[in-house]
Protein backbone atom coordinates (compact mmCIF):
# COMPACT_ATOMS: atom_id res chain seq x y z
CA UNK A 1 0.00 0.00 0.00
CA UNK A 2 1.25 3.47 -0.87
CA UNK A 3 0.04 6.78 0.56
CA UNK A 4 0.47 9.80 -1.69
CA UNK A 5 -0.29 13.45 -0.91
CA UNK A 6 -1.29 16.12 -3.42
CA UNK A 7 1.90 18.00 -2.44
CA UNK A 8 3.99 15.15 -3.90
CA UNK A 9 4.95 13.33 -0.68
CA UNK A 10 4.78 9.54 -1.04
CA UNK A 11 5.21 6.78 1.56
CA UNK A 12 5.55 3.06 0.84
CA UNK A 13 5.13 2.17 4.51
CA UNK A 14 1.44 2.97 4.92
CA UNK A 15 0.99 0.70 7.95
CA UNK A 16 3.11 2.87 10.24
CA UNK A 17 2.38 6.23 8.63
CA UNK A 18 0.65 8.87 10.75
CA UNK A 19 -1.61 11.10 8.70
CA UNK A 20 -2.01 14.69 9.84
CA UNK A 21 -3.16 17.90 8.25
CA UNK A 22 -0.67 20.73 7.96
CA UNK A 23 -1.38 24.10 6.41
CA UNK A 24 1.54 25.58 4.53
CA UNK A 25 1.43 29.36 4.26
CA UNK A 26 1.44 30.40 0.63
CA UNK A 27 1.01 34.09 1.33
CA UNK A 28 -2.74 33.77 1.75
CA UNK A 29 -4.60 34.08 4.99
CA UNK A 30 -8.06 33.22 6.21
CA UNK A 31 -9.58 35.87 8.39
CA UNK A 32 -11.76 34.77 11.26
CA UNK A 33 -14.37 37.04 12.75
CA UNK A 34 -13.60 37.68 16.42
CA UNK A 35 -15.30 40.75 17.79
CA UNK A 36 -18.95 41.41 18.51
CA UNK A 37 -18.90 44.43 16.17
CA UNK A 38 -17.71 42.17 13.32
CA UNK A 39 -20.53 39.72 14.09
CA UNK A 40 -23.13 42.50 13.91
CA UNK A 41 -22.00 43.48 10.42
CA UNK A 42 -22.14 39.94 8.97
CA UNK A 43 -25.11 38.85 6.88
CA UNK A 44 -27.20 36.23 8.69
CA UNK A 45 -28.55 32.89 7.49
CA UNK A 46 -31.00 30.37 8.87
CA UNK A 47 -28.53 27.48 9.16
CA UNK A 48 -28.15 24.97 12.01
CA UNK A 49 -25.01 25.10 14.15
CA UNK A 50 -23.46 21.61 14.38
CA UNK A 51 -22.41 22.28 17.98
CA UNK A 52 -25.42 23.86 19.76
CA UNK A 53 -28.13 23.39 17.05
CA UNK A 54 -29.09 27.08 17.11
CA UNK A 55 -30.61 28.15 13.78
CA UNK A 56 -28.90 31.48 13.06
CA UNK A 57 -25.35 32.17 11.94
CA UNK A 58 -23.37 34.96 10.37
CA UNK A 59 -21.39 34.07 7.27
CA UNK A 60 -18.57 35.27 5.02
CA UNK A 61 -16.82 33.82 1.97
CA UNK A 62 -13.10 33.42 1.25
CA UNK A 63 -11.47 32.20 -1.96
CA UNK A 64 -9.33 29.49 -0.33
CA UNK A 65 -8.82 27.34 -3.43
CA UNK A 66 -8.09 27.99 -7.11
CA UNK A 67 -9.95 30.84 -8.78
CA UNK A 68 -11.95 28.46 -10.97
CA UNK A 69 -13.41 26.73 -7.90
CA UNK A 70 -16.18 28.10 -5.66
CA UNK A 71 -15.31 30.15 -2.57
CA UNK A 72 -15.42 28.56 0.88
CA UNK A 73 -18.30 29.84 3.01
CA UNK A 74 -17.55 30.24 6.73
CA UNK A 75 -20.32 30.33 9.33
CA UNK A 76 -20.23 31.62 12.91
CA UNK A 77 -23.07 30.73 15.26
CA UNK A 78 -24.79 33.74 16.81
CA UNK A 79 -25.37 31.86 20.08
CA UNK A 80 -22.22 29.81 20.87
CA UNK A 81 -19.72 31.50 18.46
CA UNK A 82 -18.76 28.14 16.91
CA UNK A 83 -17.09 28.55 13.49
CA UNK A 84 -17.42 25.98 10.70
CA UNK A 85 -17.09 25.96 6.93
CA UNK A 86 -19.07 24.80 3.94
CA UNK A 87 -17.07 23.79 0.85
CA UNK A 88 -19.99 23.47 -1.55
Amino acid sequence: MVIKCSCGYKSNNAGSTVIREEVIDKGRSVELVDSESDMKSLPKLNVECPKCHHHEAGYWEVQTRAADEPATKFYKCIKCKNVWRDYS
